[in-house]
């Protein structure tokens, strides 16, 4: 995919339930067939041996979210997961301000979304609903990103040699990937999100931000980003990075 623009963005924990159950090929199932065996049985010996405060701690969640994500999670190791469109599962406030309903499916095709249980998947193929962060660890693999790290950086290496990728992950997602080796064979961009005093920006108003970003790059206006304004926030370009940078409280 040599001279294509691509957009590396994160899953979101908020999804959207439902789905078909029946199935599509997806972008990355060949390459990544084996390794997502092996997380689903890992996740199997978890709910088959796991006690509630390990199924806790693995799946980084409680209260009522912790059951519906050991449905989810049932519901996928016994076969009957209910699939959707990467872009119409995921319903965090990155993919809401992203609008990916206004997007094409070409366009969407070109959004890589690292995953915890699937590795790596397009917005447009099909996925469960699923609770599993990048940072978790899971018997026996340990670190989930540090699992996938060396499957995925070989198949995005193969598969986009020559391509422009920009970055917009947080530091667990970025784990997945080896960036510098990344760096030696695409032009890999990564935009930074940071406050008004230089340090890393989390919160609402920064996801959002992220995905009207990643819309802009998406339409064709990476090269314009440094015009972008919302609501305080700006871009610029510091020690040739480009930053998103918030307003001042």
């Amino acid at each position: 995919m040599t001279g294509s623009l691509l957009v590396l963005l994160p899953p979101s924990e908020a999804k959207n339930p439902g789905g078909s159950l029946l199935p599509k090929i997806g972008s990355f199932d060949e390459e990544l067939a084996e390794p997502r065996r092996e997380i689903i049985a890992a996740l199997g010996r978890l709910f088959a041996n796991g006690s509630h405060t390990n199924l806790e701690k693995t799946l980084k969640v409680r209260g009522p979210l912790l059951g519906r994500a050991t449905d989810a999670t049932r519901d996928l190791l016994e076969g009957r997961a209910r699939l959707l469109p990467g872009w119409r599962r995921y319903s965090g406030v990155v993919w809401a301000h992203l609008e990916p309903e206004r997007l094409s499916a070409a366009q969407r095709r070109r959004i890589l979304v690292p995953s915890g249980l699937y590795g790596m998947t397009t917005a447009e193929d099909k996925v469960a609903d699923y609770r599993l962060k990048m940072n978790s660890s899971l018997a026996p693999m340990g670190n989930v990103a540090a699992f996938w790290k060396p499957y995925l950086t070989p198949v995005l290496l193969e598969r986009f040699s020559g391509a422009r990728i920009v970055n917009l992950l947080p530091k667990e997602h970025e784990a997945a990937f080896d960036l510098r080796e990344i760096n030696r064979v695409v032009d890999l961009v990564t935009i930074h999100f940071v406050s008004h005093n230089g340090q890393g920006a989390a919160g609402h108003a920064a996801k959002a931000v992220k995905g009207l970003v990643a819309s802009e790059i998406l339409n064709g206006r990476l090269d314009q980003l440094e015009s972008f304004r919302w609501q305080g926030w700006r871009a610029r370009r510091s020690e040739g990075q480009l930053l998103l940078v918030a307003p001042r409280p």
